[in-house]
């Protein structure tokens, strides 16, 4: 031991007894406080806060454990994720093999607007009552679902107002105005797209499910379908309403908290704030957005790794360009599935990019084509348009099928299998450009086709953004997220999950098959490894127990972002499972760790 440390130690022995002594009573500075324990508010403090959000304070109960009627109507609607979302006491994930499982929080606030919001803070920041936020209620880690916990439920702070000239507050003089659209936090992407797309003409870059919170997805770094195009989610945020730990409400942009603010581009909002209000910048609307799908399987271990080396070059060739986004499957049974999207691109344009791939399979024996390529192209208005897809294409999506339901709701149908689900194991890598380069397109061939041995790899080619033109890397280069998502060339997926087990709902785990989902996911993830060790992942779609997750999810960002957190949140008021600054507490966000 250095001098200087024996001398801290020496000052700090007569202490010790006081430490410890605080760090383990319930109202310690190390602990925060749950039911039935010392200093868990009373009923006059729970009246307190109820007044002060309007009476909007409530014990949030699962419709699995209602009445003989709630019930009935829950597991009509256990695949709707409009009404799981609607449901404070549920998440849209049900849980995760050995981590954690939808349970409701003690306590919850439905917030209407930023003064509710500022309330709840101020009233855990008095109590020491674990917070947590939910919009869209989507996340993969169980962010938003704490048992004992008081939360913020923010699904009703839904609105968007578009802006044909916004500047931000605050601005430098000179500040060009912008198109742009603001988002309240609780609004799903069907809402924006429905307001700016549908209605305004214009494209705000957002997620590909429907049903996620727009929240969420900007601050976590997120991407959407045509993410090549126009960059992260995070890289058009011009500026956000948020509720910091001392219970302010601040407006942050580039030139006002500008250190926060860039932490809410990719950061995770949840570990710096309650984002209340996002503006997004708009932009113009390409004439078209369409879809392509294909499969082809191979008939022997060599024909297939043929085919995934040659799939890999024409994605350099022709696809890894602004035009094209979403997925490229490897399949255990040697089954290449096509699931892509592109903009800008008439239909005849789209089919005949994809004929020197056509020409390669037909010339070769060994593949057969289970389903032939299809193409559909639409103008791009009509894009998120539920009622020109009824008419149109009605098996591409799913209705919100409650009575009343807004007519926009709609998702897409090969995202219904998401709503509710149990995951067993999950996993992600950003697959760095080399990989396409001829001396290595061969190994990176081999290790996907190894890794499909045991699960199946989706290469999610927008949430790359090599390829990208220059102002969308620049906008995104300028955001919290792993500088790594800059030289993909796509996002590597590997998951395995179950139906859901909501209390109540009839599902449970099967133990057994959980833990060999797991293990294939690892399995496939460690071949993949192969040619991307100790890869990148993306801090939204990921392993729940990701070693070196500071790393890998922020890489030489974090530094800088964990001084944000120790400026704007000093007492960890905010905590989520790695999330920035969860280091110091205990993986249910209760106890600080000492150090």
């Amino acid at each position: 031991m250095k001098r200087r440390d024996c001398l801290k130690a020496s000052l700090a022995l007569p202490l010790m007894p006081l430490v410890l002594k605080a760090a383990a009573a319930p109202n310690g500075p190390w602990s925060r406080v749950r039911p039935g324990t010392a200093g868990w508010p009373g009923a006059d403090q729970w009246d307190q806060l109820s007044r002060a959000v309007g009476g909007r304070l409530s014990v949030p109960q699962s419709p699995f454990l209602g009445d003989a009627a709630t019930h009935a109507e829950a597991m009509a609607q256990i695949h709707n994720p409009f009404y799981i979302g609607d449901q404070p006491a549920l998440t849209q994930t049900s849980g995760y093999f050995g981590a954690w499982r939808s349970v409701p929080s003690a306590q919850m606030v439905s917030a209407r607007d930023s003064a509710d919001v500022a309330a709840a803070v101020r009233f855990v920041r008095q109590h020491r009552v674990r917070l947590v936020v939910k919009g869209g209620g989507h996340s993969y880690h169980g962010t938003s679902c704490a048992p004992d916990s008081l939360l913020v439920w923010t699904r009703a702070m839904n609105q968007v107002q578009l802006h044909d000239a916004f500047v931000p507050q605050g601005a430098r003089p000179g500040t060009a105005p912008q198109p742009a659209a603001s988002v309240g936090a609780g609004a799903m992407w069907i809402d924006a797209y429905d307001a700016v797309t549908t209605h305004g003409g214009r494209y705000v870059q957002g997620g590909g499910c429907t049903s996620v919170g727009v929240a969420g997805l900007v601050s976590g770094g997120g991407f959407g379908s045509f993410s090549k195009a126009f960059g992260s989610a995070a890289a058009s945020l011009l500026e956000a309403e948020v509720v910091t730990a001392d219970g302010k409400v601040r407006v942050v942009n580039a030139d006002q908290d500008p250190e926060l603010f860039w932490a809410l581009k990719g950061g995770c909002a949840a570990s710096f704030g309650i984002v209340t209000r996002l503006t997004l910048k708009t932009h113009a609307l390409p004439a078209t957005f369409g879809g392509v799908s294909l499969k082809v399987q191979a008939d022997s271990d060599a024909s297939w790794r043929a085919l995934a080396a040659q799939v890999l070059r024409f994605y350099r060739e022709a696809l890894c360009n602004p035009h094209w986004g979403e997925q490229i499957t490897f399949g255990g049974d040697r089954v290449l599935s096509i699931s892509m999207v592109f903009q800008g691109l008439d239909r005849q344009t789209a089919e005949a990019t994809w004929q020197p791939l056509l020409a390669w399979i037909q010339s070769r024996a060994g593949y057969t084509v289970r389903e032939p390529l299809q193409a559909l192209a639409m103008p791009a208005r009509d894009f998120w348009d539920a009622d020109f897809f009824r008419q149109h294409a009605p098996r591409l999506i799913a209705d919100d099928t409650r009575a009343g339901a807004p007519p926009r709701h709609m998702l897409w149908k090969g995202d219904q299998g998401q709503v509710g689900w149990f995951l067993h194991g999950y996993a992600s890598a950003w697959m760095p450009s080399a990989l396409l380069g001829e001396d290595r397109v061969e190994t990176a061939a081999d290790a996907l086709c190894a890794a499909a041995e045991h699960m199946d790899v989706g290469l999610h080619c927008n949430k790359g953004l090599f390829g990208a033109p220059a102002d969308a890397l620049a906008a995104s280069a300028g955001t919290a997220t792993h500088p790594a998502v800059l030289d993909a060339f796509a996002l590597a997926l590997i998951g395995n999950a179950g139906g859901p087990v909501y209390p109540g709902c009839g599902g449970a785990v099967d133990e057994p098959d959980a833990r060999r989902g797991a293990l294939r996911t690892r399995r496939a993830y460690d071949a993949l490894s192969a040619v991307v060790p100790h890869a990148p992942a993306y801090v939204s779609e990921s392993d729940y127990f990701q070693a070196d997750w500071q790393q890998a999810f922020w890489g030489p960002h974090y530094p800088r972002l964990l001084a944000a957190k120790r400026r704007y949140d000093p007492d960890g008021l905010f905590v989520i499972h790695h999330g920035v600054g969860s280091e110091d507490w205990s993986g249910d966000g209760f106890e600080r760790r000492a150090g």
